[in-house]
């Protein structure tokens, strides 16, 4: 099964750039999209239908905002909408699809970027996440958790630790959460097989900051302890440029 995950910064951009022909070519099974920035009305169901996918979203209230989706070649047994918490909830942040005894979630996790409030909201959500999750696997074990999550982990995540070491998503708080969150019993599967490669999975627009590669690891598959045995390769495409961002592979 291979799933891919992908923030494509706006959905209809992305199509615009190629991103339908670049599915047909790449033939995931599931696709964990965030992101999207759409309106059920704008939603290009039929396409995703035509090129053999279901489609399942969950949108932000707010238009031109946030909104996650999973494109799936199987129909899942269920599909959950949001994490059951409104302020979250009205950002579309977090989708489910179950298949059997296995859950893949599309998540996308705030930026603290634009100032101390949404800094702090990211830093209630981690902590919230956390909880949300431990609870989940209670009754669904085998999680794979896809997503932005908006943090590099570790020095070799990002391509200056030393200068951004005060910017969000790099802060010691932030990597402290992702230590702890790892710690309960995830995987972080591209590490996990690739200890030491050095890849990132978003760039600035900033900067020719692409084409320098002075980029950020900031997309993930996480996949939880039970269902480690499941992972088989990870791969990060950084030649796919319908977005700032970079799809990943996880194969299982």
């Amino acid at each position: 099964m291979k799933i891919i995950t992908y923030n494509v910064n706006g959905l209809r951009a992305a199509i615009g750039k190629g991103f339908p022909e670049w599915l047909a070519q790449e033939q995931p099974d599931v696709v964990c999209l965030q992101e999207t920035k759409l309106q059920p009305d704008q939603y290009p169901f039929e396409l995703f239908k035509e090129a053999g996918y279901h489609s399942y979203i969950f949108c932000a209230q707010k238009k031109g905002y946030s909104g996650v989706a999973i494109l799936s070649k199987t129909e899942p047994d269920h599909v959950e909408y949001g994490m059951g918490i409104e302020a979250y909830d009205n950002e579309g942040r977090f989708i489910r699809a179950d298949y059997g005894d296995l859950s893949i979630v599309s998540v996308y996790h705030p930026s603290g970027t634009s100032g101390e409030e949404r800094q702090a909201f990211k830093m209630v959500w981690l902590e919230d996440f956390q909880k949300y999750i431990e609870e989940l696997q209670k009754t669904r074990p085998n999680l794979i958790l896809c997503g932005d999550y908006n943090i590099c982990h570790e020095p070799i995540d990002i391509h200056d630790p030393v200068r951004n070491a005060k910017n969000s998503g790099f802060l010691p708080e932030e990597r402290e959460w992702m230590t702890r969150f790892l710690s309960v019993g995830y995987i972080d599967s591209y590490r996990y097989l690739f200890p030491d490669k050095k890849e990132y999975t978003w760039w600035s627009y900033r900067f020719n900051a692409r084409t320098k590669n002075k980029g950020w690891r900031i997309d993930y598959c996480m996949v939880s302890k039970p269902a480690e045995a499941l992972i088989k390769d990870a791969r990060i495409l950084n030649n796919v440029v319908h977005s700032d961002h970079c799809p990943m592979v996880l194969e299982i």
